[in-house]
């Protein structure tokens, strides 16, 4: 008996890195608030710069720099390493 997996090898080429990061952002933003009260939504990115909007408890907080470039930024950059940064609008 063979089993049969599925070829998602091309899934990912065919996706562009404006959804993938899209869908990266929306699963930050979904433990941020479940975990925090806040958020992150995806204002744009163009490859080198990534700018976000903070939302919720995280607006305004004063822990606001070390969500954005210590946790969002080292998490979004080992699946984009042309990243050059990250900004909060």
């Amino acid at each position: 008996m063979t089993t049969h997996e599925p070829d998602v090898s091309s899934a990912q080429a065919e996706t562009s890195p404006a959804a993938r990061m899209k869908a990266l952002i929306e699963s930050l933003s979904a433990y941020m608030e479940y975990y925090h009260g806040g958020g992150v939504e995806l204002v744009s990115f163009d490859g080198a710069v990534l700018r976000v909007r903070m939302s919720g408890k995280c607006q305004g907080c004063h822990l606001t720099p070390l969500t954005l470039h210590g946790w969002i930024e080292g998490t979004v950059r080992p699946f984009f390493p042309e990243l050059q940064r990250v900004e909060a609008v």
